[in-house]
C-alpha cells in the first residue's frame, strides 16, 4: 500500500476545535499521513508499522514542509 496525505486533515494530523484546543485527526489518528490501497481506499496507519515506515513518513513530512514553504532556516526580515 502507498502512503499518502491524509485526505481529513491535509497531513497535519489534528484540527483545532471551536474552543481552540487541538484534538487528533480521527482518519488517520494523528498522524497526518495513511495507507491507500489498490482500490484507492484510506486505511489508518497501524502502530505497529510505525517504526518500520518512519523514513517514509519523515521523508513524506519534509516535503510537505517544503510546498508550504519552510527551508529550515531563519527568514531574515529584509
Amino acid at each position: 500500500m502507498e502512503i499518502v496525505e491524509c485526505i481529513s486533515c491535509d497531513g497535519y494530523g489534528w484540527f483545532e476545535d471551536e474552543n481552540g484546543e487541538s484534538q487528533d485527526c480521527s482518519w488517520c489518528g494523528g498522524v497526518g499521513y495513511t495507507y491507500r490501497d489498490e482500490a484507492g481506499i484510506d486505511h489508518r496507519i497501524p502502530s505497529a508499522d510505525y517504526e518500520r515506515i518512519s523514513p517514509e513518513l519523515e521523508r513524506l513530512e519534509a516535503e510537505r514542509l517544503r510546498r508550504m514553504g519552510y527551508t529550515g532556516s531563519v527568514k531574515r526580515r529584509w
